[in-house]
C-alpha cells in the first residue's frame, strides 16, 4: 500500500461564484482523495490526502483544468502531515480580516442554462433569471465577501426544495450558484405604464414580456431593467420611435447602442471578421463598433453622420425572451432594438424602480421591471478591434470598459502600496491598487454634478470594502476645477492621505506601462496626443512626449497645440499657442529631415473625436 501524504494547498484569482470548489470535489473524487475545500476571504483553500502520484495528479487538474469563469492568479502548496480524513467535504466559507480576493464579473448566460430556457419540458423554461455557476450576475449583486448568498441580493429569496436540491449538490452545475433561482422561488418580472403606478401591473410574468414586445413593436419606448442598470428600448428598425426617443432623452445626434438577436442579423447589417464574431459571443458580451454595410435598411438617425454601428448580441434570459416567441427563437415583431442606457447625458445608468418612475416618466411610456436589486451599477462595455496592420496577435481596444470586464483586475508587474487613483472628469473611472492587482472601476459617467459625484464616491467605498483597500496615496488630474481633484483633496484634509497631482498626458503614459508590465527600471518616450489636459504650467495642453519610467515622474515636452493630419486623434477643447520642436520629435521618433525645423501653428478651435456610442 502506498504511503499516503497531505498537502495544503491556497488559491487565489477568481475562483468564487465561478463554480471552483465543486470543480475541486470532482477532482478529489476522480483521484480518490480525501480532505476538504474551503472558499475564504482571500481565496480557496485546500487539505487533502491521499497517495503521493495522485495528490501531483490533482495539483496538475487543478493548474490546468478549471473552470471556464475562473482565472487562478497564485496557486502553492505545502506538505503537511496527513489527517484523519474519511471523504472530502465543502465546508463553509470563513472571513478573515483583511483578506481580500479578485471577483468575477456579470458574465452572459451560458449554453446550458440557454438551452433550458426554450425546452418546453425543462421547469425554467422561459424563465428571465435563469443561471448557474458558469453565466450570470456577479458584480451588481455582491455587497461583501465571500461570495455567499448571505452577502448578494438574492439573499431575501428562500431556495425551493427543488433548487436547494441544485445548491447543495458538488456535482451539480448550481451548486453555491449564489443567484439560482427558479419561477418557484425566484425574482419575477412585471410591466407598468407610465404614471399608473406600482399597485397595478399591467402584466406580470411571461405575459409582462410579449406585452414589451407588442408595444416595442408599435413604436413605443421601454425601460428595461437589466444587469447593471435599466435600458431604453424601441424599434431600431422604426425612424419615428427613434427619433422620438432621441426627442425625450435630449439626445439630438449621439450614436444609439443596439442589441441585434443573433449574428446573422448582424452580418445582414454590419461589415464582421471572424474575431469580431468571437468577441461579441464572448461571455463578456460587449458592445462593438462596425462598420455599417451600404446595403443595411437600418434608419440613418441610429447614427448620424457616421459609418459605424454600436452592436451588441443578447446577454440575459430576459433579453433572448424579447426576441423570442414561445420556443422559438429569434420571433419577435422586430429585428432590432435600440438599448441605450436609460439615464440622462453624463449620469449614472439607472439601477432602482422607483427612481425610474420618477426620472423616466416623461421619455418611457412603460416599465418592463423586475425585483432583484442591483447592489451597484454597471454600463454595458463599448469596444473595438482595430485594423491588424502587422502578423502581431490582434487584440480589442476598450472604449468604455464596464460590464463583463469590471472588477477584474490588470496585473502589475510588483507588488506597491495601496494607491486610489481617482481618474479625470469626464467619462471617468477610478482605481484602487493593492498588492500587484489594479482594481478598474466599472463606468461612472460625466463628474459634473451631484448625482454622478455620489455615485463616484459610492462606487469608491464599496471598492475599498469589497477588496479591503484603505489607500495610502490618492493620485487625481492637475486640474484644480475638477470634482475629483476636490473628492481628493477634501479626502487627504479629513484624513490625512497624501495625494499626488499628476498630468493628464502623463498619467495615460505611465498607465501603458503598468498595463504592459514594465517594471520601471527604464525610462521610455511616450506619446499622448488624446486631446487637452490641464498642463503643469496651467496652460491648457493638447498632446505631450512625455519622459518617464516608474514610479519616479519626470517632465515631458508639452505640445500646445496639433498639426491638421494630428487633430483627428484628439476628442474637443482649444489649444493654444505654441510649437512643436521637430528637430526634438524627430531625434526621438526617427522622422526624415523634412520635418527638422521647429513649426508653429496658429490656434484655433476644433471638435472632433474618435466616434463613440451612446450606450
Amino acid at each position: 500500500m502506498k504511503q499516503k501524504k497531505a498537502y495544503y494547498v491556497h488559491i487565489n484569482g477568481i475562483v468564487q461564484g465561478v463554480g471552483f470548489r465543486p470543480f475541486v470535489y470532482g477532482l478529489a473524487a476522480r483521484y480518490k482523495l480525501n480532505g476538504w475545500v474551503r472558499n475564504t476571504s482571500e481565496g480557496v483553500n485546500i487539505e487533502v490526502t491521499g497517495p503521493e502520484d495522485k495528490l501531483d495528479h490533482f495539483i496538475s487538474s487543478l493548474e490546468n483544468e478549471a473552470p471556464p469563469l475562473a482565472q487562478i492568479d497564485s496557486l502553492h502548496f505545502e506538505e503537511i502531515p496527513p489527517d484523519n480524513h474519511k471523504s472530502f467535504q465543502i465546508l463553509h466559507s470563513r472571513s478573515i480580516d483583511g483578506g481580500f480576493q479578485p471577483i468575477s464579473p456579470d458574465v452572459s448566460i451560458c449554453g446550458d442554462c440557454l438551452s433550458e430556457l426554450f425546452t418546453t419540458a425543462d421547469r425554467r423554461y422561459r424563465y428571465p433569471f435563469t443561471n448557474c455557476t458558469n453565466c450570470g450576475p456577479r458584480f451588481t449583486i455582491i455587497k461583501d465577501i465571500p461570495y455567499d448568498r448571505p452577502q448578494t441580493t438574492m439573499a431575501g429569496f428562500d431556495l425551493c426544495p427543488s433548487c436547494m436540491t441544485e445548491y447543495e449538490d458538488p456535482l451539480d452545475r448550481r451548486f453555491h450558484a449564489q443567484p439560482v433561482a427558479c419561477p418557484s422561488c425566484g425574482p419575477q418580472v412585471w410591466l407598468e405604464y407610465a404614471g399608473q403606478g406600482s399597485s397595478n401591473p399591467a402584466a406580470v410574468e411571461d405575459s409582462a414580456i410579449i406585452e414589451t414586445q407588442e408595444l416595442l413593436a408599435a413604436g413605443k419606448i421601454v425601460a428595461i431593467k437589466g444587469l447593471g442598470g435599466f435600458h431604453l428600448a424601441c424599434d431600431a428598425g422604426n425612424s419615428a420611435a427613434v427619433q422620438r426617443l432621441r426627442e425625450r432623452k435630449n439626445r439630438p445626434a449621439k450614436p444609439l447602442a443596439m442589441m441585434m438577436p443573433d449574428l446573422k442579423t448582424i452580418q445582414e447589417h454590419c461589415l464582421i471578421s471572424n474575431e469580431e464574431s468571437d468577441l461579441l459571443s464572448s461571455a463578456q458580451r460587449p458592445i462593438l463598433l462596425l462598420e455599417k454595410k451600404t446595403s443595411s435598411v437600418l434608419p440613418d438617425n441610429l447614427a448620424p453622420g457616421q459609418n459605424t454601428l454600436g452592436v451588441m448580441l443578447p446577454y440575459t434570459p430576459l433579453h433572448y425572451l424579447l426576441f423570442s416567441a414561445s420556443d422559438q427563437y429569434p420571433a419577435a415583431p422586430f429585428s432590432v432594438l435600440v438599448m441605450t442606457s436609460a439615464n440622462f447625458s453624463g449620469n449614472p445608468i439607472l439601477t432602482g424602480n422607483q427612481e425610474v418612475r420618477e426620472y423616466l416618466k416623461n421619455i418611457a411610456d412603460a416599465y418592463l421591471f423586475h425585483d432583484r436589486d442591483i447592489h451597484i451599477h454597471c454600463d454595458d462595455t463599448v469596444t473595438r478591434v482595430p485594423i491588424q496592420l502587422t502578423e502581431e496577435i490582434l487584440v480589442s481596444y476598450p472604449i468604455r470598459r464596464s460590464r463583463g470586464y469590471s472588477p477584474h483586475p490588470v496585473k502589475l508587474a510588483k507588488k506597491s502600496v495601496s494607491v486610489l487613483g481617482v481618474g479625470g472628469e469626464l467619462k471617468n473611472t477610478f482605481c484602487l491598487t493593492k498588492e500587484d492587482y489594479a482594481f478598474l472601476s466599472q463606468h461612472i459617467g460625466d463628474l459634473k454634478n451631484f448625482e454622478t459625484l455620489t455615485s463616484f464616491e459610492n462606487s469608491i467605498t464599496h471598492f475599498e470594502n469589497l477588496f479591503r483597500i484603505d489607500p495610502e496615496l490618492i493620485a487625481h488630474d492637475l486640474h484644480p476645477d475638477y470634482l475629483s481633484t476636490r473628492y481628493s483633496l477634501e479626502r487627504s484634509k479629513r484624513s490625512g492621505v497624501q495625494v499626488i497631482p499628476v498630468q493628464h498626458h502623463h498619467a495615460h503614459i505611465t498607465s501603458c506601462l503598468a498595463d504592459n508590465l514594465h517594471h520601471g527600471e527604464e525610462p521610455v518616450i511616450g506619446i499622448a496626443f488624446d486631446g487637452t489636459g490641464y498642463g503643469e504650467d496651467g496652460a491648457i495642453w493638447g498632446g505631450r512626449i512625455p519622459y518617464c519610467r516608474l514610479p519616479a515622474l519626470y517632465p515631458g515636452w508639452p505640445i500646445n497645440l496639433l498639426s491638421t493630419s494630428r487633430r483627428r486623434y484628439c476628442h474637443s477643447g482649444t489649444l493654444a499657442n505654441g510649437f512643436v520642436n521637430f528637430t526634438q520629435l524627430r531625434f526621438f521618433l526617427g522622422i526624415g529631415e523634412s520635418c527638422s525645423e521647429a513649426r508653429r501653428f496658429p490656434a484655433r478651435k476644433y471638435s472632433r473625436g474618435i466616434p463613440s456610442v451612446s450606450a
